[in-house]
């Protein structure tokens, strides 16, 4: 929904131009965490859960905000911090509106397995009006996955509005917050349902760092033996990617950003 000249179109520039913009830092917006992503922020710290890098956050809100968008989805809602950095760049902060409303996608999918979050969620897509466009979906990613796959499979030669699949098509941009465990298989499966052209974004799993032997046949994997089994998982998947598609790194001071394009 962005009108011509306000984001990067991609078709019109090499390669290397395209990442060099889309990952760069917008000037333009401030990289401190808005009002309620703050606020939601604490409560994470007081539930004692994992919460994304602020660089993270804003770099992945400066790149979408770049992006043509017509569906997105953020793959692990938690209880709506990274959802709330979105919601911001796309509808604005309701305690002090926009005077023009912001671009936005026409639709906006957040993948929540868990229910009791789910409906946090949906009170911050209400608080900032969006229930029109976005919607959280309470099941698993792989699940959700299987079911699009499905029902795109089913009416690939019906019109639009009787597809009633969980993720509108075409996706183009997909945003994976989940734990690093999960990450490999998260983005694998994201990668086959983004459309050509879309723009898949995650944080790359932290490297490990000692040595964690070698696991005894029969034997349960430790959990440092499991984040190295995961690595590896991640590294053949981004070899697997680089053959074909493209991708690039950029180094934050919270860790490193993958951005994927198909």
């Amino acid at each position: 929904m962005k009108n011509e000249g306000e984001a990067i179109k991609l078709p019109q520039i090499s390669e290397r131009e395209m990442f060099a913009k889309l990952l760069s830092q917008d000037p333009e917006r401030n990289q401190e965490e808005p009002a309620i992503a703050s606020g939601i922020a604490v409560q994470m710290e007081h539930m004692e859960l994992d919460l994304m890098p602020l660089s993270i956050k804003a770099r992945i809100r400066d790149i979408s905000g770049k992006l043509q968008t017509s569906n997105a989805v953020l793959v692990g809602g938690g209880i709506g911090n990274l959802a709330a950095w979105l919601l911001d760049l796309w509808c604005g902060d309701p305690a002090n509106p926009p005077n023009e409303p912001p671009s936005r996608p026409d639709s906006f999918r957040i993948i929540e397995p868990g229910g009791k979050f789910g409906i946090i969620i949906n009170r911050l897509i209400s608080r900032h009006s969006a229930d029109n466009w976005t919607q959280v979906i309470t099941k698993q990613w792989q699940e959700v996955v299987a079911e699009t796959v499905s029902q795109t499979a089913i009416t690939p030669t019906l019109p639009k509005s009787a597809n009633q699949s969980l993720l509108p098509m075409p996706l183009d941009l997909v945003i994976i917050d989940v734990p690093e465990s999960e990450r490999p298989s998260t983005a694998a499966t994201a990668f086959e349902v983004l459309s050509p052209g879309g723009i898949m974004i995650v944080q790359e799993p932290e490297v490990p760092t000692s040595d964690v032997g070698v696991a005894e046949l029969g034997s349960e994997l430790t959990p440092e033996q499991q984040k190295v089994e995961s690595f590896n998982s991640w590294i053949s998947f981004v070899k697997q990617v680089n053959e074909s598609h493209s991708l690039s790194f950029v180094e934050l001071d919270g860790g490193t950003l993958v951005v994927f394009r198909k």
